[in-house]
């Protein structure tokens, strides 16, 4: 078997007559050709004519291109090419002549072309096109979508749909009451689902105004929702706003606080009641269904008195500055262990230890047995907190002493860090339930006065 020889590099060529060149060669050792210029176009002939010239026409049999070249690359030919590469390329020496006008022929007028087949007589393109402004109409609208569209807690790109849920992942988000803070002035509260609920039933007011006489008066409502009962979330809701808005409206005109207190429980209740009022055919096809309910308590702070009111099993606790002072519970739950206790049945510790304890005798609702609401005022001789709280926090904190070992000794001038500190106990006890509690500043400061 013949072995391969490894194949050598082809020479370069003079591209003028083709004869073999040596490295480091400036001229053609054959012809003479000027190795220094820029070579010319290699003959290319379009298969299609584009420009209505004829294609070349075709060598003689017999014939090869390098004798076909060679008959026509007579020196004055080769010394054209080079005058007209030369011109193009601006040389300095070409002023006029053949080169010149050749260049100038080729960006002639329309229609001009050379035997190649390429057109020269397109306009220069510009390096930049002016782009279309953008409709304002069109970019506006698209900002408000950008702006009000949810993104997904769970995976940071996809757009939350009408159902809560993300677009891109299918995660649920977390709805808007399920973990809820506001302040307001000297006052706060924190609102959370807590760690067993599918949702949070629980709510709050909140609101700082002023008396007729300029002095600052403190409002906090805070409702629990009835879970066995029906839409118990809206019922909350509905509550305390109309408690919290009956004693801004009322407190500035000049109702006594505790009066004010009773009016808006009673508003509370209508509120809640009209939640029941449905069409005949609607609680036909729910028999089942109970009307909404909820408990509420409630405080008003102004700068000598102290007034709560409440109906059901929420409750209001004093907790003094100076906590060398007993702290104090400031409501008396309707519930069956309270009034096992004050009965005389039962001692505090048997009643709220039977599992009837939190069974409540006292509501807010169409069905409730009859409104009682439940008004108290005092007159603390020393500064503190109001908590504002549902069971969701007193079931981790019950007696008077356990709540004021909770609250935080700044309470009073950083509410709404120990409404947080308070729901966090509550969530590390469990959080088997709801959590809301408002914290409030007695006496009111000065600086809390003003519309809520």
């Amino acid at each position: 078997m013949m072995s391969q020889m490894p194949r050598q590099a082809a020479l370069p060529t003079c591209p003028s007559c083709a004869e073999p060149l040596d490295a480091g060669d400036r001229f053609c050792g054959a012809c003479g050709y000027n190795l220094s210029v820029v070579p010319p176009s290699p003959d290319d002939h379009p298969t299609l004519t584009m420009n209505g010239s004829a294609p070349p026409a075709p060598l003689e049999s017999g014939g090869t291109v390098h004798e076909a070249r060679e008959a026509h690359a007579a020196p004055e030919a080769h010394a054209a090419r080079e005058t007209r590469v030369s011109g193009v390329s601006g040389d300095p020496g070409v002023s006029g002549g053949r080169g010149a006008a050749d260049v100038s022929g080729v960006s002639a007028g329309p229609g001009v072309g050379d035997a190649s087949g390429v057109r020269f007589d397109r306009p220069a393109e510009p390096d930049e096109y002016a782009l279309q402004a953008p409709d304002p109409r069109v970019a506006a609208e698209a900002a408000v979508v950008a702006e009000t569209a949810k993104v997904c807690v769970a995976c940071r790109a996809g757009r939350v749909d009408g159902d809560g849920y993300c677009e891109n992942c299918g995660h649920a988000q977390p709805r808007e009451r399920d973990h809820m803070e506001r302040e307001s002035g000297p006052i706060a509260a924190v609102s959370d689902r807590g760690l067993r609920h599918h949702r949070n039933e629980d709510a709050f007011g909140l609101g700082c105004t002023a008396l007729p006489d300029g002095s600052p008066a403190l409002v906090a409502i805070v409702c629990d929702g009835v879970s066995s009962a029906t839409r118990p979330d809206d019922a909350s809701l509905a509550a305390s706003k109309a408690a919290s808005e009956t004693l801004l409206a009322a407190l500035p005109q000049g109702t006594h606080p505790q009066q004010a207190m009773h009016e808006a429980i009673v508003a509370a209740s209508h509120a809640v009641n009209a939640l029941a009022e449905e069409p005949a055919t609607a609680r036909e096809h729910a028999p089942h269904q109970n009307a909404p309910a909820c408990t509420l308590v409630g405080s008003v702070v102004t700068a000598g008195l102290l007034v709560v009111g409440w109906v059901g099993d929420s409750r209001a606790y004093w907790v003094p500055e100076d906590r060398s002072s007993p702290p104090a519970r400031l409501t008396e739950d309707d519930s069956w262990a309270a009034q096992m206790v004050a009965a005389g049945l039962m001692n505090e510790a048997e009643a709220y230890a039977d599992e009837r304890a939190h069974a409540i005798t006292g509501w807010l609702g169409a069905d409730a047995y009859e409104l009682e609401p439940h008004t108290a005022s005092f007159k603390p001789d020393r500064p503190g907190v109001v908590v504002v709280c549902t069971d969701g926090l007193w079931n981790y904190a019950e007696a008077a002493e356990e709540m004021a070992g909770v609250v935080p000794p700044d309470a009073s001038t950083r509410p709404l860090h120990s409404a947080r500190v308070l729901v966090g106990h509550a969530l590390d006890g469990g959080g088997h339930d709801n959590v809301t509690v408002a914290v409030v500043p007695f006496p009111a400061p000065a600086q809390g006065a003003g519309s809520a």
